[in-house]
Order: C-alpha cells, then sequence, then structure tokens
C-alpha cells in the first residue's frame, strides 16, 4: 500500500496546548468584562475626584461666608480656619465627626452680628413728635397733588393752543384741559383761532374729570346754557315777561330760542293757535309756566305774558282798586283789570267780623292795600284793615274809608316799606 503511489490523506494537526481558550467565546467575554472593569473603576476614581473637588469647594465657600459674616474677625481665627481647610483637603474623602460640625455651628452663631431688636423700649417709647412731623407741610402737600378739575366745577385759565378738533387751556392742573370744537360755545364756529386767540382768559365748565395723562374736559357751551338755566328760573321766580323768537313748529305748537335754551310754546298758549305756523321767524312776548333744568323743560306762554306784564307793574304797599267778582267763605276774589287778588277775611277788618256780606258784597268797588305778591304763582293778597284809623271802622263807616284811602294808604306804606326791604335781603 505505500509503494503503491498513492497519495496519503492530510491528517488534521492537533491543536496545541494554550491555544484552544483563544478560540473559545469566553475568551471574548472575558475580554469585555475586563474592560467593563476599568471603565467602572475610572467611573468611581472621577466621582471620588468630584466629591473631593465639592467638599473643597464648600469648605472654601463656608470660610468665605465666615468672613463675609464676621468682617472684624481677628486674624489668628482666619487662619486657624485656613488651617482647618488645608486638613480637612489633606484627609480627601475623610468623615467628619459630630463633635466637630458641633463646633462649626457654635462658632458660626458666634460670628453672626446682633441684629437691633425692633420690639425693644427704644422703638416703642418713641412718640410721633419725635419724627419731626408737619402737619402743615403734609396738607400742603396733599392740596398740591389734588386732582384739579372735578365734574360741575366752574374753571378759569388761559388759551395756550388751538387745533382743529378744540382748544388746550390751562386751568392749573398737571395737565391742560382740553375743549371740543363743538363745546366752544352755544351756536356754529367757524374759525376757532380767531375766537380763541393764546393768552384769552376764559371761564369753562368741567364736563369730564381729569384722565390717566391728568387732561380733563372743559366746555364753554355748558357752562353759558347753566347760566341761561339759572336765568330762566329767577326770570320765572319774579313773574317777568321775555321776547323769543320763534324757530319752529309741530303738531302741538311752536319752538323757540332763548338765551340758547329751546323753549316749547303749545297751541293753547298762543293768541293765534290756529294757524301757528305762520308765526316762524316771528318774535313773541311770552311769559314762563315751567322750568326745569334737570329735564331741560322749558315752557312758555302767550296768553300768560299779559298777565305777567301786569304783576310787573304791582309792587308791595301799593294801593289798587277793582270790583269783588266772587265771594267765598274765606274771603273775596277782586279784579284788578285782567288779574284777580285775593281780600281773605283776617285782612277786611280788625274789628269783629259776623258776615263778610256786611262789608262788600258782589259788585262793589274795593279799594286795597297789596300786602303779598307772588308772580310765579299769580296771587295777590289784598287788605283793607289796615286802612282803618280805629278796629272796626270799616264796618261802621265803609264809605268814608273808602274815601280817604290814599291819605290813608300813605301812612301804611311807612308800615310795609320796612317789611318788604327785610324781604328783598332775605
Amino acid at each position: 500500500m505505500a509503494g503503491s503511489g498513492s497519495p496519503q490523506p492530510k491528517r488534521p494537526n492537533p491543536p496545541r496546548k494554550g491555544q484552544s481558550n483563544l478560540r473559545k467565546p469566553l475568551q471574548v467575554m472575558h475580554i469585555s468584562r475586563k474592560e467593563d472593569v476599568q471603565s467602572q473603576g475610572d467611573l468611581d476614581s472621577n466621582d471620588a475626584l468630584e466629591n473631593t473637588d465639592l467638599k473643597e469647594a464648600n469648605t472654601t465657600k463656608e470660610g468665605i461666608d465666615a468672613t463675609l459674616v464676621s468682617p472684624a474677625k481677628p486674624l489668628d481665627i482666619v487662619n486657624r480656619d485656613k488651617a482647618n481647610q488645608v486638613e480637612i483637603k489633606s484627609q480627601g474623602s475623610a468623615e467628619l465627626t459630630m463633635g466637630d460640625l458641633l463646633a462649626q455651628e457654635n462658632l458660626s452663631q458666634q460670628n453672626k452680628p446682633e441684629l437691633p431688636n425692633y420690639n425693644s423700649d427704644i422703638f416703642s417709647e418713641r412718640t410721633v413728635d419725635e419724627f419731626d412731623f408737619d402737619e402743615g407741610a403734609f396738607l400742603a402737600a396733599l392740596e398740591e397733588n389734588e386732582p384739579i378739575g372735578n365734574t360741575g366745577e366752574i374753571a378759569k385759565g388761559a388759551v395756550i393752543g388751538v387745533e382743529s378738533d378744540g382748544v388746550y387751556v390751562d386751568i392749573g392742573g398737571k395737565a391742560p384741559g382740553f375743549m371740543p370744537k363743538s363745546e366752544c360755545g352755544l351756536g356754529v364756529i367757524t374759525n376757532l383761532k380767531e375766537r380763541f386767540q393764546k393768552g384769552l382768559e376764559v371761564e369753562v365748565l368741567v364736563t369730564k374729570e381729569q384722565n390717566a395723562d391728568g387732561m380733563v374736559t372743559i366746555s364753554c357751551r355748558a357752562l353759558a346754557l347753566r347760566k341761561s338755566w339759572d336765568n330762566a328760573l329767577e326770570l320765572a321766580k319774579g313773574g317777568k315777561v321775555v321776547e323769543v323768537k320763534i324757530n319752529g313748529f309741530n303738531r302741538g305748537g311752536v319752538t323757540c330760542d332763548l338765551e340758547g335754551l329751546r323753549g316749547f310754546i303749545p297751541r293753547s298758549q298762543l293768541n293765534e293757535g290756529e294757524k301757528h305756523e305762520s308765526l316762524v321767524g316771528k318774535l313773541l312776548t311770552v311769559a314762563f309756566i315751567e322750568v326745569n333744568p334737570d329735564n331741560r323743560k322749558l315752557i312758555l306762554s302767550e296768553k300768560k305774558a299779559a298777565t305777567a306784564e301786569k304783576f310787573s307793574k304791582l309792587q308791595i304797599g301799593q294801593l289798587v282798586e277793582g270790583k269783588v267778582i266772587s265771594v267765598k267763605p274765606y274771603g273775596f276774589f277782586v279784579d284788578l283789570g285782567g288779574i284777580s287778588g285775593l281780600l281773605h277775611q283776617s285782612m277786611i277788618t280788625n274789628g269783629s267780623l259776623r258776615s263778610l256780606r256786611e262789608v262788600f258784597d258782589q259788585g262793589d268797588e274795593v279799594k286795597a292795600l297789596i300786602t303779598d305778591l307772588d308772580p310765579g304763582r299769580g296771587r295777590i293778597g289784598l287788605n283793607t284793615a289796615m286802612l282803618e284809623g280805629l278796629p272796626g271802622e270799616i264796618l261802621i263807616e265803609k264809605d268814608k274809608v273808602l274815601r280817604e284811602a290814599e291819605d290813608r294808604a300813605k301812612k301804611a306804606q311807612t308800615i310795609l316799606k320796612p317789611k318788604e326791604e327785610i324781604e328783598e335781603i332775605k
């Protein structure tokens, strides 16, 4: 067989000793585990280093804080603290004992600055006067910072600027007052700069309080209307008559203008109520029926104007003559030429009166003094008792009293005149 020359198959070489472990998968795992152990060791060393640095930083910070809290610490204590810090650094990860912690706490408490006690007697015994409180200065500061311009208040100031939409007026506040163009006056104002020149002194009414910028809204028109209402009330109270121009009409009557106020005259109060539309543009003399500023209600009357005009010619103490037109249980109504006055039973005589008709009857002529006059309500109070020389004289010699009424009235007027002056003063 050996000589036949046929090739023999190759046998695998037996594995060498020591190489079997290199082929095992565990050999790779062993290497990987070794690398993990090495990496873990590096991490532990890094953590230890970081902990050491943190301890050093905290130790250094505590030392700095202690130095800051007690700036007057002696030099030897500072050196001792530094030595302790060096000792802590040298120990590395050495742990502190409870005694060391307590010692450090006591040392920090001793180095803390002593704070003042605000509850002590030194502070509680002080009074307001010890703080130099000046009441006058305090009130002056309040007055200086008090807002200027409350709603409904009248203010005066000078024009400081004119714009296309309104006028700026200095009324003494921290910001000027603004007056819109529509509030610059009654009627239509075409040229503001011509009407309100810089430096012009004006009187205005505050219609809106100051905003966040301290500016208030003011109005010349509102102030003019307020004065017109006050004037109308005064005229109505005195029973005066005024002349107005008719500027419009409706189904119920006509409208007019009175010092910027819109008045209304009902058809029943017109002398020509049937053709009231023809009165537009004409002037009428009217009296007041109702004046109410709150409701802006102004009612006038042409018919009442004649009566009001007659009232305007009367005065307290005046001797008037009229005719009894009505007899009532409480007195007589006397016609005085379109208006009537009341002769009350208590004002007829100073004597004992048993019956009204004992003195006058309906249709009799009467002379009497005016002792009460209220044009607003259309009332006239008459008196014949003041014409008597003796109490009850008019009951016995009525004709004599009436015949001498003018002379007797002069004596009575000296009594009524002081009373009239007192009423005017009130």
